[in-house]
């Protein structure tokens, strides 16, 4: 009996041990898988937040987009136009903004203006800008645009037939604009842009959205209304505001630059926030048309988009200078597909 006892009790530690061994061998074959799983999981989420890090940096990161547009375009008429409408484009930026935004602006459409210019409150000879005698801040845009626009008739006046003003998350398909301009006289006294409705009787224009003087009504508004300060404020306030005021109290018109389907051309927003109708609840209240989404948004000869950044705008270039869909040639049977003068 105790040899038969000693026996199952061997039996019941040797059965006890191989248990102990098994579930010790599970344990670790199940924590290593597990490990393994998560250290891949880690590694995943760790590649896919580097490419989400790189794509963030690297969106905006400068292109090279070549010639002015597709190789194999007929310029005649755009080269045409170039002559024949003369237009000084002016840029508001920065300093912080110059690598980034300015370079987008420079690298896109600024080239297709016949002048470009950079206005900035320090100067820069490399970029280049030209330093104003004001400071940085939303305060003080108002201030920005009247030295810039001053500096603009004193120095290239009589050289240029209009001048747009616009910012540095502005885009401009400045072939647009020229053949919306060449059906106006830069002779008289009127200016374009997006109308708003609010603060000024006849209107005034979106700053984003970018507006444009003829050469007599810059001439007016530095010869007679800067150097009145009942007629033009020299600083503060809101500046496209600002600007709409001293046009009305010169009797600078405010222009219409619809097309001849009532569609807009110069806009405040993204292409796609017009085509989504996305737009904040002021904007219903302060446009001065009937605020359109879907195609309706938009003139196929649209001048200016807001809010573009870098990215925005060499994707922008693309789309609209290079790329085409094949057997697809536009045929422009009318010569002005814009509304004419005093056409409502």
């Amino acid at each position: 009996m105790p040899t038969m006892a000693g026996d199952r009790v061997s039996r019941l530690f040797m059965l006890v041990c191989c248990c102990f061994c098994i579930t010790t061998i599970l344990m670790t074959y199940n924590t290593f898988f597990i490990e393994e799983e998560i250290v891949e999981n880690e590694e995943e989420e760790d590649l896919y937040e580097d490419i989400q890090n790189r794509n963030f940096r690297d969106k905006d990161r400068p292109v090279n987009m070549g010639s002015h547009s597709h190789e194999d375009d007929d310029r005649t008429k755009a080269n045409e136009m170039y002559n024949r409408v003369r237009v000084l484009c002016w840029i508001m930026t920065s300093p912080s903004n110059l690598d980034r935004k300015g370079l987008a602006v420079r690298t896109t459409w600024a080239k297709r203006c016949n002048k470009y210019i950079f206005f900035s409150s320090v100067t820069n000879d490399s970029f280049p800008t030209v330093g104003l005698n004001v400071s940085e801040g939303r305060q003080h845009l108002t201030g920005k645009t009247v030295q810039a626009f001053t500096y603009c008739y004193e120095n290239y006046g009589n050289s240029f037939d209009w001048f747009l003003k616009a910012d540095d998350d502005t885009y401009v398909i400045v072939e647009n604009l020229r053949y919306f301009l060449s059906h106006h006289n830069p002779q008289n006294l009127v200016y374009f842009g997006h109308r708003f409705k609010a603060i000024v009787k006849q209107g005034y224009f979106s700053g984003g959205a970018g507006y444009v003087l003829s050469q007599q009504a810059l001439k007016k508004f530095v010869q007679v209304g800067l150097r009145n300060p009942l007629l033009c404020r020299r600083d503060g306030g809101a500046e496209d505001a600002e600007i709409g005021k001293c046009m009305q109290r010169l009797e600078i018109k405010v222009g219409d630059s619809l097309d001849i389907n009532g569609r807009e051309s110069f806009h405040p927003f993204t292409p796609i926030a017009h085509l989504q109708g996305n737009y904040p609840a002021w904007f219903y209240n302060h446009t001065f048309h009937k605020v359109q989404k879907g195609l309706g948004c938009c003139s196929d000869y649209s001048v200016s988009f807001h809010y573009m950044s870098p990215a925005d705008m060499y994707l922008m270039d693309y789309l609209v200078y290079h790329l085409r869909p094949f057997g697809l040639h536009r045929i422009d049977k009318k010569t002005n597909y814009f509304l004419p003068v005093g056409k409502k």
